[in-house]
């Protein structure tokens, strides 16, 4: 199939069929065009903005009229408030309540991000690396310097697995050390690249879906998928906070 490419936009010269999947994660200024710079406004700065904006109407336009027999907005966020409450105290324990509201604003901020990202023509924040890596290196630095400012030269002790034998302990502090070093990586590609694998093989469904052949098949591929992601676009905030306990619990408590 003879294609010819201006830009982003793919052309088809034979009347074929053409899309790129992975279009829909290409950054555009949002007033005009050019190429993007450091201070420009993006339809990734839109985005970014709106899960904010969605997570201040919630957490407190939402209660600002609490009332015994609550609103839906009111249930939600109580809903929200005492899940993430509970994981911080189970994986943390008392100590790591007083940084709740942190794992509480990672929380909600990664929530609607990504159910941002669902709605039709919008754009998907945290399918970028940009966007995660600066949340896992804000955990891996928060948790971190709290650890020495906890424990002091002690927390080195999270390296040193004491309950091994003599021998291995140089061995698996080097382990645990790069370990250590690499959260930030796979803290932040593993919610990335759950949610733009999701979004392109959605995509490429959609793009069969012109073919009247396979039309309906793919319509119930794209439901199903769909459907799959709404279930991703929570677990990946579950999972990105709940590693954030784990990665808090272990600056709290270093000692194996």
């Amino acid at each position: 199939m003879a294609t010819e490419t201006h830009g982003a936009e793919p052309v088809a010269e034979s009347g074929g069929l053409v899309f790129h999947p992975m279009d829909q994660f290409i950054v555009k200024p949002l007033f005009g065009h050019g190429e993007v710079g450091m201070f420009t406004i993006t339809n990734v700065t839109l985005w970014l903005f709106l899960a904010i904006v969605a997570v201040v109407l919630m957490m407190v336009l939402g209660t600002s009229k609490r009332a015994i027999v609550p609103s839906r907005s009111q249930s939600v966020a109580e809903l929200a408030y005492g899940f993430v409450y509970k994981m911080v105290e189970d994986v943390t324990g008392k100590d790591g309540l007083k940084y709740f509201p942190y794992i509480m604003t990672l929380f909600m901020f990664i929530v609607f991000a990504n159910f941002l990202g669902l709605l039709p023509m919008s754009f998907t924040t945290t399918s970028h690396f940009a966007v995660t890596v600066v949340l896992a290196l804000a955990v891996f630095l928060t948790v971190t310097i709290l650890g020495f400012v906890k424990n002091g030269a002690s927390f080195l002790g999270l390296f040193w697995v004491s309950s091994a034998p003599l021998a291995l302990r140089p061995v698996l502090a080097l382990i645990e050390l790069i370990s250590y070093f690499v959260r930030p990586v796979s803290h932040s590609i593993r919610l990335a690249g759950n949610v733009m694998a999701g979004h392109a093989v959605i995509k490429v469904f959609a793009g069969f879906a012109a073919i009247a052949a396979i039309s309906p098949i793919s319509v119930l591929a794209i439901t199903a998928m769909y459907g799959l992601e709404v279930l991703v676009a929570f677990i990946q905030a579950y999972v990105f906070t709940i590693l954030t306990c784990v990665y808090l619990k272990d600056a709290l408590h270093p000692h194996h």
